[in-house]
């Protein structure tokens, strides 16, 4: 049983560093995107509908 539990715990380290790396991701390109001044959200909106 305690192999098994050791490569759930292994899982979920490799999930919350996946998720990690995925919010740092996504907080550079808000970051740069609006220092590009490209954060018109009404295109996207009209690109929608």
């Amino acid at each position: 049983m305690a192999p098994k539990n050791e490569k759930k715990g292994k899982a979920s380290m490799w999930l919350y560093f996946g998720v990690g790396i995925l919010i740092l991701l996504l907080l550079v390109w808000l970051t740069i995107a609006d220092f590009w001044g490209d954060t018109d959200v009404n295109a996207i909106v009209s690109l929608l509908g």
